[in-house]
């Protein structure tokens, strides 16, 4: 049940002459559950023929180009949404002549610049939101021509669901700023005529719209739905927003990729919402200078999105962000068994990831103690071994899921995991589009003998959907949003026959031949030492031995 609450809440900003919008208690605890990115469960009512209560803050960041930013205001002030549930806040991303708001544009629009100590138009959102009010967060660029129901399309999504993200369609145009005024442009959107301003046949789709339709509207993109929540026009909860953390404002370029991935980390359903549509007025840096654009964005973005597909390419590099977090339970185990696996792990054929090992720590101590046979012997030659290594953490509990990181994997001490072992579960868990992936380990004796790979986005929309849930009821919540897939544990670890009749790597053969062959010359040149020595202390001999060995 939803119900209006219309009491001034206080103002972001601090500013009293700034109006704040009405809060709408709505109840998600029944909302529908999803299956992957199959938002075929969420109904949505026809625009027009509902009764909106959500509130939205329209942010719009800009950066010059006035005679845009007076179009994009001009089709929002005749919105099929309701004026009362909707403010729209321009940020002036330091323009070279500060931006002034047009007579005509919503009720409730304000101008503000961006926050200090940053630039851009993901610092510019970031700086919109925190003074904004509204419980979703519609971000419009400055250069987009909005359909008269484009707000209130998007907004439907919301009103069903509070993980939802609704991306706006738009078509790309060649601007003219002398062919239309802005009393023109809100005159054709309010009789619902928007579509009419350009010439449909010439204007450009964007890429992402293949990507949809290839996926089936995008219901079955799975993993990959949040690529095409990148810029110009979207939506989401407030609440969502924060908790993915804003957008980040070190990235001038490639932000939206990076925050669309942090948002679908936190289990985010991707929409495409198609009913409606907009015009970005001109084409897009990455439509003009593609090249240029793909080559500073590359390691910026690869730096925080692990599966971002040009990252994937450089397999053998650390980034800032892990790919996986492997945690291992250490207490109690011997060295032995903890470097079997760790070492492979670490050696293993991927480098991104963080090992934490979770052990006693503070127990130990350097005061006298006898070094051969104290208790935590083990514990304290494991914390030697590795304290050196920049990927591993030594930790007294397990961590919780680490909201960047797309993979948690959980391993027993003691299993000879094979070089891909980790790759293979990955791929594995993607092919068959699992939330978790279980992997029993036969002979196993630490923990319960299971590697556990967690998909992080899979378990934070089951948090959202079951808050309350305990451990066991979350597994069994994942398995219903996302699936959950078993399998044996052979495939990912080395037998011990394996191990007897492995062949040797022919590097380390190469090592091997490397190491005797330098022994070899060590061991002539001692010969030569020797036979110099023998015919200094025994004159003639020497001949004498040779005669008798040609003979």
């Amino acid at each position: 049940m939803t119900t209006l609450d219309t009491t001034p809440e206080p103002v972001p900003d601090g500013n009293a002459s700034t109006p704040v919008l009405p809060r709408a208690e709505t109840d998600y605890s029944d909302q529908p559950r999803a299956r992957r990115n199959d938002y075929s469960v969420l109904q949505p009512p026809a625009t027009g023929e509902w009764t909106p209560t959500l509130s939205v803050s329209v942010v719009i960041p800009a950066h010059g180009h006035p005679d845009k930013l007076a179009l994009a205001l001009a089709a929002l002030s005749v919105q099929s949404y309701p004026a009362h549930l909707t403010e729209v806040i321009v940020v002036d991303d330091g323009s070279p002549e500060p931006l002034t708001l047009p007579p005509i544009r919503p009720e409730n629009t304000r101008l503000i610049t961006s926050a200090p100590g940053g630039w851009g138009s993901a610092h510019a959102v970031n700086s919109g939101v925190a003074v904004s009010s509204g419980q979703v967060i519609l971000r419009l660029d400055s250069d987009m021509l909005v359909y008269r129901d484009h707000v209130e399309s998007q907004m439907r999504w919301h009103h069903l669901v509070d993980y939802g993200v609704a991306l706006g369609h738009k078509l790309f145009v060649d601007f003219d700023p002398e062919a239309m005024t802005p009393e023109y442009v809100a005159a054709e959107v309010r009789e619902g005529r928007a579509a009419g301003l350009f010439d449909r046949d010439g204007a450009d789709p964007h890429w992402v719209e293949q990507t949809i339709d290839n996926h089936d509207g995008l219901r079955s993109a799975d993993r990959m739905a949040y690529k095409v929540f990148i810029g110009a026009t979207g939506s989401l909860h407030r609440t969502l927003f924060d908790a993915a953390g804003g957008l980040d404002g070190e990235l001038v370029l490639g932000g939206d990729t990076e925050f669309a991935y942090r948002v679908s980390q936190q289990g985010a359903l991707f929409i495409p919402d198609l009913d409606t549509s907009s015009w970005h007025l001109g084409r897009t840096q990455m439509q003009t200078r593609r090249d240029a654009g793909t080559r500073y964005r590359f390691p910026y973005v690869s730096n925080r999105v692990p599966d971002f597909h040009r990252r994937r390419r450089h397999p053998d590099r650390v980034w800032e962000v892990p790919l996986v977090d492997a945690v291992m339970d250490v207490d109690g185990a011997t060295l032995e068994e903890v470097d079997t696996t760790a070492s492979a792990l670490l050696s293993g054929t991927t480098p991104d990831l963080r090992l934490w090992l979770v052990g006693s720590w503070s127990e130990l101590h350097d005061g006298r103690r006898s070094p051969l046979d104290e208790d935590r012997l083990d514990l304290r030659l494991v914390k030697e071994t590795f304290r050196g290594d920049p990927r591993v953490r030594l930790v007294e509990a397990a961590p919780e899921h680490d909201p960047r990181v797309t993979f948690h994997l959980r391993v027993p001490a003691g299993p000879a995991l094979r070089k891909k072992a980790v790759a293979d579960l990955v791929n594995t868990a993607n092919k068959k589009k699992a939330g978790l992936l279980c992997a029993p380990v036969p002979g196993a004796t630490r923990g319960d003998g299971v590697l556990r790979l967690e998909r992080i986005a899979a378990f934070a929309r089951a948090r959202r959907l079951w808050p309350e849930a305990a451990p066991e009821e979350l597994d069994r919540g994942v398995e219903e949003v996302y699936g959950t897939h078993w399998m044996p544990g052979t495939d990912f670890v080395t037998s011990a026959e394996e191990a007897r009749n492995k062949p040797e790597d022919p590097e380390e053969l190469r090592r091997k031949l490397d190491r005797a062959l330098a022994e070899v010359e060590r061991m002539r040149a001692r010969a030569k030492r020797a036979e110099r020595k023998l015919r200094w202390f025994t004159p003639g001999l020497t001949r004498k031995v040779l005669r008798k060995l040609a003979r």
